[in-house]
């Protein structure tokens, strides 16, 4: 067994955060009526594994200020944590059915998807949508960024238009070209390299079910693809324990492994043997193990990634507190069994709707709203 180890930090709650100016709107009356309690468990993305191009200095440069959201990283604690609690905010708003809130009223946003998905786009355009603004999709044969037209020229006509771009692309310079080009804040909706929206959520998902982030285990199990790269990113500003499980071969970025030490926040561990990785475990993570554009792989994979499936025996071993997380879409029978995803523990879909909770905050927080 391969592992790499780094200085774990000592530990805070991530309560002690301060309001926002949402009091204005009726969160304390919330607050007294019990609105901001856990969201209860219930039942019922396309990612690539690359090495990373382009990658924000981890924690070194972090500016509460940051006009994009392109990695994590990009901010310090204080500044996550306060986007994580205006998430939890705004949520509450949203499901006391309150409908005066809206800061994105008379703003557009663009989002343009070279890959689609349907909870991105669902989860963008609908909270969008509920705090007042007008989202645009554009698909993949609309723009052909990079083909029919240059993304320093698309950055620059659609800041003319918009008020926030969001993108969900291929390759990672093309996120952080639209974002150097565009006089507008740039959300990064996925990219090959990471996934910080996805993360995010997960995040507001773990403080919700858990309590806190700080100081819980998080064992990833499959490819160590873009969604350990934010993990990984996250794990270099907020101190937890992450622990990446995967075959030989399919380890995560050794470059950002590296930074991610060198930030000495998290623990962290990359290693080939699940059982060991999942016992202790606050939540147990999967992912598909062939994202979109490896599905020529898939054959392949399954064979490679055996005894790397989330099932019952392996969330026995985590304990019967652990919870299970997936990013979603789900290949059930393979990375992960029908019985783990439909269990009492397993909080996926709890997981997949605060995409649009956690997005809304990042999106209030880009336009300074």
């Amino acid at each position: 067994m391969a592992a790499i180890f780094c200085h774990f930090s000592s530990l805070r709650s991530s309560d002690a955060t301060s309001l926002s100016s949402l009091s204005n709107f009726g969160i304390q009356s919330l607050r007294s009526s019990g609105v901001f309690t856990p969201s209860p468990i219930t039942f019922p993305a396309t990612r690539r594994r690359i090495a990373c191009q382009t990658t924000s200095s981890v924690n070194g440069n972090a500016n509460a200020n940051q006009k994009d959201f392109l990695h994590i990283s990009d901010f310090n604690k204080s500044t996550i944590l306060n986007i994580l609690d205006r998430a939890k905010e705004v949520k509450a708003l949203i499901k006391s059915g309150e409908r005066t809130y809206l800061p994105f009223k008379g703003k557009t946003m663009a989002m343009i998807f070279a890959k689609p998905s349907m909870r991105t786009r669902v989860s963008f355009e609908t909270g969008f949508f509920l705090l007042g603004g007008h989202a645009i999709y554009l698909g993949p044969d609309d723009i052909q960024m990079g083909k029919r037209e240059g993304t320093r020229d698309v950055a620059r006509v659609l800041s003319r238009y918009n008020d926030i771009i969001m993108a969900r692309v291929f390759t990672h310079q093309d996120i952080l070209d639209l974002a150097n080009y565009a006089t507008v804040p740039v959300i990064n909706g996925l990219t090959d390299y990471n996934h910080p929206c996805q993360i995010m959520a997960d995040a507001l998902t773990i403080i919700e079910h858990v309590g806190q982030l700080e100081g819980t285990k998080v064992v990833y199990i499959g490819d160590g693809n873009n969604i350990v790269h934010s993990w990984l990113l996250l794990a270099s500003v907020i101190p937890f324990h992450f622990v990446c499980a995967c075959p030989k071969g399919f380890e995560p970025d050794q470059e950002t492994v590296k930074k991610v030490q060198h930030a000495g926040v998290g623990k962290i561990e990359i290693t080939n043997d699940p059982k060991e990785a999942v016992r202790g475990a606050d939540v147990v993570y999967s992912d598909v193990w062939a994202s979109m554009g490896q599905k020529e792989e898939s054959a392949k994979r399954r064979q490679v990634f055996q005894g790397f499936q989330v099932d019952e025996e392996l969330m026995k071993l985590a304990g019967r507190k652990a919870y299970f997380m997936h990013c979603l879409p789900a290949e059930r029978g393979v990375e992960v069994t029908d019985g783990v995803v439909e269990a009492p523990n397993s909080i996926v879909f709890p997981q997949a709707e605060n995409r649009m909770h956690a997005q809304n905050a990042i999106m209030l927080h880009v336009m300074g709203l």
